[in-house]
């Protein structure tokens, strides 16, 4: 009843209009390079201070799982994420396009997304308060297995070649350490310089490695268009779409309860999501070249983390992510502490918001699927056009994080270091995975010893289920690339 009440709330027109802003600025920011849904939540904080703080909340809650959407646009058409977790989906859904499927690669996208969507939405109205307590149990021995856990992903992304994948895994965790380091407050690996005392930030170097280096080879390659023939069927029939579903279905399942753990952003989910599908599909050598298990997988488990990122905010006031601090600000500035009171004394504020997140679902879907035929038109234009504008939204991108010329050499320079690594097959899905990964998994071991030593893992049990799983799956994975033959598993499906 308290969900039917919040529906009622929102079919109000100015709420309505509230939901549908966050929804469309939520798909511009996914589909355009660089403006991450932290940044512009960032950027709109200032002015929501002078809105109906329901309505507001309404209008952030919609950026935030509506980029989770539009970020899937530019990934399948052109191989630029619009956001980091978008980046799996490069892999199988800009092959889909060049083989003329882009229609189909939408499609699933758009109904993958509303429906991992909606079941986190459902969820929290459901199990709120009861399943996040879980999360409270992990500390940074519980974090720390769980990422050397994640981190065996690198074996199944590296394709035929494990010493290239884990080489240039290694080397991402490397680039990570470039910076302050966050435990000592001492420079790393910054040769003196202040330039890299900040770092690199995630969006440059992913523009450079996938949107730039894309560039870069179709040049190289006089390529006419990124599809030559006609744009066919706009989603996908029989087989394909069972697969396609069965897909959802597990990014779904595998990254909503992911999502309740802090760090655990979807840029991050979508890589294991992709990790899994691909360890168990019974033709692991498709991922890569165009499998639509690919695409409808981690487009679901990036919206169900995305989406189950609000039940400990609510629930708790715990954020999950960057862009979930942003909305646990406004929230505090309105004057609303989240947690258990929030259902109590702020119950219609509460039940309104999540309720706002099924129509938003709903809007989203509307939007998305009748500009799939649209999209996927622009897989047919020229190249000599096409090329040029994808290059100034890179560029453009990679300008706007810190609005420094730093990013925009950094995104070129990882753009020359893609095509070398492309020419060399070299795979490049080791590098992101522990460029990501790498800061937090030395930051959850430093804070375990801390606390306990070399032992720290003894008396906790879910630790060792973790270590036991990571030496099983490595196993498997190391059995798998053994077993298929290196001619259909090469280099370039990482």
């Amino acid at each position: 009843m308290d969900l039917v009440a919040g529906l009622a709330n929102v079919l109000t027109p100015m709420n309505l209009l509230f939901c549908f802003a966050g929804c469309f600025l939520g798909t511009l920011v996914g589909v355009l390079p660089g403006l991450g849904p932290a940044s512009t939540l960032a950027i709109l904080l200032p002015i929501t201070m002078h809105l109906d703080p329901l309505g507001s909340i309404i209008m952030l809650a919609g950026l935030t799982y509506g980029a989770a959407y539009g970020g899937s646009t530019t990934s399948i058409l052109v191989n630029m994420p619009g956001e980091l977790g978008s980046v799996p989906t490069c892999f199988d859904g800009f092959p889909m396009t060049k083989q003329g499927r882009a229609g189909e690669a939408l499609w699933i996208a758009a109904v993958g997304s509303f429906i991992a969507g909606m079941f986190g939405t459902l969820m929290l109205s459901l199990i709120g308060p009861g399943i996040a307590s879980y999360a409270l149990r992990f500390g940074p021995p519980e974090y720390f297995g769980l990422l050397l856990f994640s981190m065996t992903a690198l074996v199944s992304l590296s394709g035929a070649s494990l010493s290239k994948g884990l080489t240039t895994g290694l080397a991402g965790i490397l680039l990570a350490c470039v910076g302050i380091d966050v435990v000592t407050g001492v420079p790393r690996f910054n040769y003196g310089t202040t330039v890299l005392m900040n770092g690199f930030e995630y969006i440059p170097v992913i523009i450079g490695l996938f949107g730039i280096a894309e560039v870069a080879q179709n040049a190289e390659q006089g390529l006419a268009r990124v599809y030559e023939g006609t744009i066919g069927k706009m989603r996908p029939r029989g087989a394909e779409l069972v697969k396609g579903l069965k897909a959802v279905v597990r990014g779904t399942l595998f990254g909503f309860p992911l999502g309740l753990l802090p760090g655990m952003t979807p840029g991050v989910v979508s890589f294991l999501s992709y990790d899994l599908e691909k360890r168990i599909s019974k033709h692991p050598e498709q991922f890569g070249k165009g499998a639509i298990e690919g695409v409808a997988n981690v487009e679901a488990a990036n919206n169900a983390t995305a989406q189950a990122g609000f039940l400990p905010l609510l629930c708790f006031g715990i954020p999950t992510g960057p862009a979930p601090a942003i909305i646990l600000a406004a929230l505090m500035i309105y004057g609303l502490q989240p947690g258990p009171v929030l259902f109590s004394v702020n119950k219609e504020f509460a039940w309104t918001v999540i309720a706002s997140m099924c129509v938003g679902n709903v809007m989203l879907l509307i939007l998305n699927l009748p500009l799939v035929g649209l999209w996927a038109r622009i897989s047919t234009v020229p190249y000599k056009y096409l090329g040029p504008v994808v290059l100034a939204l890179c560029l453009v991108g990679a300008y706007s994080i810190r609005n420094t010329m730093f990013d925009v050499w950094v995104s070129l320079g990882f753009g020359v270091l893609g095509y070398l690594m492309r020419k060399r097959n070299w795979p490049m899905a080791p590098l992101v995975l522990g460029f990501i990964l790498g800061p937090m998994l030395e930051q959850a071991l430093r804070q375990s010893l801390s606390s306990g030593g070399l032992t720290f893992f003894a008396d906790r049990p879910i630790v060792l289920g973790l270590f036991a799983m990571s030496v099983i799956t490595l196993y498997t994975s190391l059995r798998v690339i053994r077993r298929v033959p290196k001619a259909v598993l090469t280099d370039d499906d990482a």
